[in-house]
């Protein structure tokens, strides 16, 4: 069976029950999909500088923000212009933060500590115990808490990050990463010691180790944003230019920020049309744990998308799930199963709140990256149980089959090649009618689908991973290359691994 084939795009629900292609037309015309907070309550951690230029950009989101170039109709079709906040989800956003918690600049010297760990670790306190003292303290309780971090941050904080010989100072850690690791793993009767070990438990990443710090504590969701991002001609080289220059994606960045603030506030902007009822999705998260001497340790989670579009992790046990010899990682029967039980017994639970029988998925898709293995799939249908159709599907870039076609522009988005009535290439990044544009910039790569474990229609798969690709409410664009599934799937991990996170919370916006 070869056959090829198109699907039309997936349609978005916003509200009234009005169905659009594009997220961005569907927010400007009719509003986001259920009613969210009253209003954006910010909390914000920053320099005093980073902080004015986040109530400067609060101010400029209040109107429209135009394209670059308003005269290029191809341009605009692509990348529209943001109608304000209020405008697009329908509550105010108040210019003046809720709450704020001013940085002084010496307060950032250690991110020219040359031990990474120690400067991390250091940096992200600064920030994580502000953020903590607000939640405990402060009132009005916020919704959201912005970290404004400068430049220098960015630069310092990442994990390949060096502090130039002329910056870098002394820390004060009295043990090496090797001593950490152990006295971690092993214990000290000497108190200083495990002290001086703690920044060793921790990934040396800014970004994540500053959301699995506040994971652990239960606190509301966090957004990081450079101050050069929302101020950029602020920052200029030796001639005067702007350092980054984003004065043409000022509109999509005002999509994607204002999006992610809305959701992580509590509300929806949008979700699948005409999705089946009792379907739900799964995808298996994997990260090796580096911090581990045994190649093989690797965390486990998983992500649960509802039909609503909402997302929930589940973090499972760490164990060898690695094989260093086939590069690829699997669960024994055991933990599969813990971890579909922990999210059938979670839609139950959301099911009993909506409609008060808390029946189980009528349909469970989980989607991986590699092909299932016997053991762990006899978990997984041992945890959703008889009355769930449960399907194993393999989701992965596909390299060595591409399809071009004539003219300026490459396959259309939507464009499938089934192999089998079992596997199947789609191609979800291509040429997009409505858009009248294609935003790559090489001859796009298709998706290798294949039904490894159970029975389903291929097509219905297929469809269904095409409405997937626009369910990322962390930016707000007109679809993605990767189901919501597998496109999270390193970002959930690597903030799970970087530190020793324990029982975090289940929500997805706390993740992103």
């Amino acid at each position: 069976m070869f056959q090829l084939t198109y699907f039309e795009e997936p349609l978005l629900l916003f509200r009234h029950e009005q169905a659009m292609e594009d997220p961005r037309d569907g927010l400007t015309l009719f509003g986001p999909l259920l009613p969210g907070p009253h209003g954006i309550k910010a909390g914000v951690v920053g320099t005093q500088a980073g902080i004015n230029r986040f109530r400067r950009w609060c101010e400029k989101i209040q109107s429209v923000v135009p394209p670059a170039d308003p005269c290029d109709e191809q341009f605009c079709l692509s990348h529209p212009p943001f109608p304000g906040f209020e405008t697009a989800f329908r509550v105010p956003w108040d210019v003046t933060p809720a709450v704020v918690f001013p940085v002084k600049p010496e307060e950032l010297d250690c991110i020219y500590i040359s031990n990474s760990h120690e400067r991390v670790f250091k940096t992200v306190e600064v920030y994580a115990n502000r953020i903590i003292k607000g939640v405990k303290e402060e009132d009005p309780k916020v919704d959201v808490w912005f970290v404004i971090a400068p430049d220098a941050v960015y630069k310092y904080c990442r994990p390949e990050s060096r502090v130039e010989s002329d910056k870098a100072r002394p820390g004060s850690l009295r043990v090496s990463p090797r001593t950490g690791r152990k006295l971690i793993s092993d214990g000290s009767l000497f108190a200083e010691l495990l002290t001086d070990a703690e920044p060793y438990s921790y990934e040396p990443n800014f970004h994540n180790q500053l959301k699995a710090r506040l994971l652990s504590q239960q606190l509301v969701p966090v957004q990081i944003i450079r101050e050069s991002t929302i101020a950029h001609h602020d920052f200029l080289n030796a001639f005067g230019k702007p350092t980054r220059n984003l004065e043409s994606l000022q509109p999509n960045m005002a999509w994607n920020i204002c999006t992610t603030a809305y959701y992580k506030a509590g509300g929806q902007p949008w979700k699948m049309a005409g999705i089946r009822k009792g379907v739900c999705y799964i995808g298996l998260v994997f990260k090796r744990d580096d911090r581990n001497s045994d190649n093989r340790m690797a965390c486990c989670a998983a992500q649960m998308f509802l039909d609503s579009g909402d997302g929930v992790v589940f973090k499972g046990a760490v164990g060898p799930w690695y094989s260093p010899e086939k590069g690829e990682f699997h669960l024994d029967a055991a933990a599969a199963r813990n971890l579909v039980e922990r999210a059938v017994t979670t839609y139950r639970e959301l099911d009993r709140r909506v409609s008060g029988n808390g029946d189980p998925p009528q349909e469970l898709f989980i989607h991986g990256r590699t092909r299932f293995i016997n053991r762990e799939w006899e978990g997984f249908l041992e945890a959703a149980g008889s009355h769930t159709k449960t399907v194993g599907v393999q989701i992965r870039p596909a390299r060595m089959l591409k399809i071009y076609r004539d003219g300026d522009y490459p396959t259309l988005r939507g464009l499938a090649f089934l192999e089998s009535d079992r596997k199947a290439y789609i191609w979800t990044h291509g040429f997009i009618p409505r858009i009248q544009n294609y935003l790559g910039k090489e001859v796009p790569n298709g998706l290798l689908v294949d039904v490894c474990k159970g029975q389903a229609d291929l097509q219905v798969i297929l469809k269904d991973i095409m409405a997937l690709t626009k369910l990322n409410y962390n930016a707000c664009r007109f679809s993605g290359a990767q189901p919501v599934t597998i496109r999270f799937a390193d970002a959930v991990g690597e903030i799970l691994t970087a530190g020793p996170v324990e029982d975090p919370p289940s929500s997805f916006k706390y993740y992103i």
